[in-house]
């Protein structure tokens, strides 16, 4: 219930029209119960009075009932549906908007495929449970209540026997409750696991058949589905004696009824009518008995939705606003790390105590060896992450007490592994910039050597990158990230390998515009390619997480340590 009431102020809104629903659907609930009770009427009047005046009033009457009943069917069943899509349209939203809040770390320790399943699969699991529910209950309430007073009215006998039932079956439905819970939420997480599978393949579909692997992950994913299969199937079986179980309790007091009130048709004591409608009335009890038992079964596999769904509602992001953040002024970049340590893992940390500074319009270049930290850097610059000791501040300000939308708005990132989006090339190269003109647009493409290339698509700047940017080569992909990054006019660069990527030509081209958009402006390098770093103002030599040495190339290759080490290393063509 915990859950279900965390539920519901996203019901909140449309509860006005579920309470329409829901009275449309009770009549046609209670004008079921007085068909059923004309029904039994109308069989005395053609079989024992011969009224043939009266029968034709009642046959009217019937049909002008079961046209208000079909109106008012019509009506809950628009409503219903209209209310379930707006709930879970905005429950999605609610649900997407907050995993876009969760710190870079977060996705780190998660597929995406699980991801996926959450907000689509488990929250269809969620609909079909807290918004068609209520409203059929309310109809399974009137048809169950008025039932039960109809048959009180005619025998109570009979009726206490019936309910005498009911405690028979709230011991069933727990039993097999508990089970259907269980193996609902293993159902849940099986799927999130199938659909993980299928999104790492497909991303992977070159390396896969490059390598000659689609019979491992054939046999992979059929292990998957069968997994999942099994699970279904335990479920299902356990379904296939719950409803039964609660069908034929139900079914065996119908017969006790017909039984004892044949008897009585036989003694003359009740009407050959009134048997009908109560034997009717005995039967119409199955349904609110056999939806409990669905509706009850349904429950249980939300329950375990909606405990994965709000498992993500409920983590709070790492890097967040600070109570007070203020937003950063317009910055001049210089850039200070005050004795900064770093760990994904307690146990194994990443950076130590380390110490440096950019001023404004400085190029930063950092190299290492692989694993020594110069990612990591990168990504505590960018405040994708905050150092486990030591603080980091950018024109004196502190980045944990600045808002994050502000400091990211000054920061423009170029990372190894390029993303773009599946759009146009056009919405990749504005996407930090949606109000950029189109001159503004074409400028930055120049700057970054891409106009050229695009305007030898045949759709131009309209032409669709694809997923990843797959429709473009990987120097093409670099150059448009880079004039996306040039569109955004930053104060503080990070580069992070933007130039791997590209050939030799290409890399001297991209080069130019990076040196005139490095202008007046803060700027750390990650690269292997010295031509890269031999400009530098000043280069941080990592090793094992520490700044090992530290000054301009010329003074560097002096000292005769580890960075002149990596430098006769790239002499010899191997990477730095």
């Amino acid at each position: 219930m915990f859950s279900f009431n965390r539920f519901y102020p996203f019901l909140k809104p449309y509860v006005p029209r579920m309470i329409a629903a829901a009275i449309m659907v009770m009549a046609v609930a209670a004008i079921n119960l007085a068909l059923l009770r004309l029904g039994g009427t109308l069989w005395d009047v053609i079989t024992v009075q011969h009224d043939a005046a009266r029968m034709t009033e009642m046959i009217l009457l019937l049909l002008g009932l079961v046209l208000i009943q079909g109106l008012c069917s019509m009506g809950h069943s628009y409503l219903t549906a209209w209310v379930s899509q707006r709930v879970m349209a905005d429950f999605r939203i609610h649900l997407f908007a907050h995993l876009e809040t969760l710190s870079v770390n977060f996705f780190s320790k998660r597929r995406t495929g699980e991801l996926m399943s959450r907000l689509m699969n488990d929250v269809t699991v969620i609909q079909n449970v807290v918004t068609d529910t209520p409203i059929d209950a309310a109809k399974q309430i009137v048809t169950f209540i008025g039932g039960a007073g109809f048959l009180f009215a005619m025998n109570w006998q009979l009726c206490l026997l019936i309910l005498v039932l009911l405690p028979m079956l709230v011991v069933v439905a727990k039993l097999f409750g508990r089970r259907l819970r269980a193996l609902s939420t293993k159902i849940q997480d099986q799927t999130a696991a199938v659909s993980t599978l299928v999104e790492e393949v497909i991303a992977g579909i070159r390396v896969v058949k490059s390598f000659v692997q689609t019979k491992r992950e054939e046999e992979r994913f059929v292990a998957q589905v069968q997994s999942a299969m099994e699970l279904s199937l335990r479920r299902a079986t356990i379904m296939a004696w719950f409803v039964p179980t609660i069908i034929f309790v139900t079914f065996a007091a119908a017969a006790l009824v017909l039984w004892y009130g044949g008897r009585q048709v036989i003694d003359g004591s009740v009407s050959p009518g009134d048997l009908f409608a109560f034997v009717l009335f005995a039967g119409i009890l199955i349904g609110p008995f056999g939806s409990a038992a669905r509706v009850f079964a349904q429950i249980k596999e939300a329950q375990g939705a909606m405990q994965r769904v709000f498992e993500i509602l409920d983590t709070h992001a790492e890097i967040a606003d600070a109570p007070g953040a203020v937003d950063l002024p317009p910055i001049r970049g210089h850039v200070r790390a005050e004795h900064i340590s770093f760990a994904y893992d307690p146990r194994q940390p990443i950076l130590s105590d380390l110490s440096f500074e950019a001023k404004p319009g400085e190029l930063i270049a950092i190299v290492g060896p692989t694993g020594s930290g110069k990612t990591t850097i990168m990504n505590l610059l960018h405040r994708f992450y905050d150092p486990t000791a030591g603080r980091l501040t950018v024109d004196g300000h502190d980045v944990k007490d600045v808002r994050l939308d502000s400091l990211y708005r000054q920061i423009a990132l170029v990372p190894q592994d390029t993303i773009l989006f599946g759009g146009p090339i056009r919405d990749n190269i504005r996407y930090g910039r949606e109000d950029a003109s189109e001159e503004e647009m074409i400028a930055a493409s120049k700057a970054a050597h891409a106009h050229e290339f695009i305007v030898g698509f045949p759709d131009g700047y309209q032409t669709i990158v694809g997923e990843k940017g797959i429709n473009l080569s990987g120097g093409q992909r670099q150059r448009v990230a880079i004039a996306r990054a040039i569109l955004k006019n930053p104060r503080i660069l990070l580069l992070d390998e933007a130039t791997s990527a590209l050939d030799t030509e290409s890399e001297r081209l991209v080069q130019e515009a990076l040196e005139r958009l490095m202008v007046n402006r803060t700027t750390f390098v990650v690269a292997h390619r010295l031509s890269t770093i031999q400009r530098a103002d000043r280069i941080l030599v990592l090793n094992k997480g520490k700044i090992v040495e530290e000054g301009t190339h010329a003074a560097l290759l002096e000292q005769r340590g580890l960075y002149h080490y990596l430098y006769t290393l790239r002499l010899s063509e191997l990477p730095v």
